[in-house]
């Protein structure tokens, strides 16, 4: 069964181990995470011109 209380006491626990990232992690995982959006764009371009050249779409 679930047991809130034990739940509660674990979640406080991993808040308390959590750190702010500093300016330097922080600038790297915003431009891995733009490079990611920007890959699966050009790819869902491609699919969709392909699907359109093709008459699938």
């Amino acid at each position: 069964m679930f047991n809130l209380k034990s739940f509660i006491k674990q979640s406080i626990r991993v808040w308390h181990l959590l750190k702010k990232p500093d300016k330097e992690e922080f600038t790297t995982i915003s431009k891995v995470s733009a490079i990611g959006l920007c890959l699966v764009g050009v790819i869902g371009f491609a699919i969709n011109l392909l699907m359109t050249y093709f008459g699938l779409s």
